[in-house]
């Protein structure tokens, strides 16, 4: 059955070549990545995933693999739609940077200048200001459940992360101002719901909800056409599973996966209903192809340039240097993503100022400026095709499958 499902996926894949073009020369051999893919799904570690590999601009590797949906017999597609998870978060700063741009939002501001009533206090009773930079970086001393242990303060507040929302956003925001600051806005890095703070700054800012600006100004100029915080098609929606032994579980509507000292709290519902408020930090869902065309706009030459050459330039920066370690020795942080400074320390083969994150649904990509060399890995497992081995072999097989046409 894995057979004929793996044979099924490959004549999906060239089913959908003419959706991205390949590269006009005959690219590298990937045995090495469709092994890699192959091994993670036989030994039990994913379900499914679609794996896009970029170089120089041009997609060189497209391979849907494994289930959708494993009980249904449903084989992964190359036009699967996931829930994304964080991977919203690098979309979402792309239109907070449109707005700037646009004189509509200032970086330096506070953010109260858009929500006057959003206050969070340090433990002593002081309200520092916050600014839309900090939000950006996730240095304005906010937090995430998930991140703190089963009866820490975001917790006990009832402060939703955004992948469990059935608040309003106003209710939320008001949660997480009662809860008291973890340091001074820009002494420190905490990956937190920061951008859920944003997005509503964003939609004070432009007078418009969420969803359309975002479709406005970074998904509809890059056609990213199923990427939205509703799902076009259920029908293509990929079923989630989470880890187990010995092969992943499904999850169940409401999921709790463990995770570091506590756990991840998942809605799977909030994909089709949104039930709760669209999330700027976790709310998005789409397909690997969408997101693959946003990291190409990034390129230095690209014809489908969304920023300015300036703002993405400031992008690729770290503000936030590596002793933070935000996917551990030699990453640091910047508006989006984390951002490699020190390679040899980070123990990869990509390339010095290399942006990379991923989504807790089971997803990692990464763009790197020095080889020019774009991944995107969507898959249906938590949290393996995140934070396990997976995207790891996916990208070490990457550079050994490219090692021939890179730089030395």
């Amino acid at each position: 059955m894995l057979e004929s499902t793996m044979t099924l996926s490959r004549l999906m894949t060239t089913m959908f070549a003419s959706v991205l073009p390949l590269a006009n020369a005959q690219p590298p051999s990937f045995a090495v990545l469709d092994t890699a893919i192959d091994r993670a799904i036989e030994h039990g570690r994913i379900v499914g995933a679609v794996v896009l590999v970029a170089h120089e601009g041009e997609i060189v590797f497209r391979r849907a693999a494994g289930f959708a949906d494993r009980e249904q017999g449903r084989p992964m597609r190359e036009d699967a739609i996931f829930r994304l998870a964080s991977v919203t978060k690098p979309i979402v700063s792309a239109t907070v940077l449109r707005l700037v741009e646009q004189g509509k939002m200032d970086l330096q501001e506070p953010v109260t200048r858009w929500l006057p009533q959003f206050q969070p206090r340090m433990p002593d009773g002081s309200a520092p200001q916050i600014t839309i930079h900090q939000l950006l970086t996730h240095t304005a001393g906010l937090s995430y459940g998930f991140l703190e242990p089963m009866d820490g303060p975001y917790r006990r507040a009832g402060v939703s992360d955004g992948l469990d929302a059935q608040l309003t956003l106003e209710e939320n925001l008001r949660r997480i101002a009662g809860v008291p600051l973890a340091y001074a806005p820009g002494t420190g890095w905490h990956y937190s719901v920061a951008l859920d703070v944003l997005g509503a700054a964003m939609q004070a800012s432009a007078g418009n909800g969420l969803a359309e600006l975002v479709r406005q100004e970074v998904t509809d100029p890059l056609d990213m056409r199923d990427t939205g915080f509703r799902v076009i098609d259920a029908g293509r929606l990929v079923t989630p599973y989470q880890d187990g032994n010995p092969e992943p579980v499904r999850m169940p509507a409401v999921a709790e996966v463990p995770y570091a000292q506590a756990s991840i709290r998942f809605r799977l519902d909030n994909a089709t209903t949104q039930s709760g408020y669209p999330s700027a930090g976790a709310g998005m869902s789409g397909t690997a192809l969408d997101f693959m065309r946003f990291l190409l706009s990034l390129r230095a030459n690209s014809p489908h340039r969304l920023l300015n050459q300036e703002t993405i330039a400031a992008m690729m920066q770290a503000p936030v240097g590596q002793q933070a370690q935000t996917q551990g020795p030699g990453w640091g942080f910047g508006y989006g993503w984390s951002v490699l400074v020190d390679p040899q320390l980070a123990g990869t083969p990509q390339g010095r100022g290399t942006i990379q994150w991923g989504g807790v649904y089971g997803h990692s990509w990464f763009f790197d400026p020095v080889h020019d060399i774009a991944v995107v890995a969507l898959t249906n497992t938590a949290i393996e095709g995140m934070a396990g081995d997976f995207p790891i072999a996916v990208r070490d097989a990457v550079y050994r499958a490219l090692k021939d046409v890179l730089p030395r």
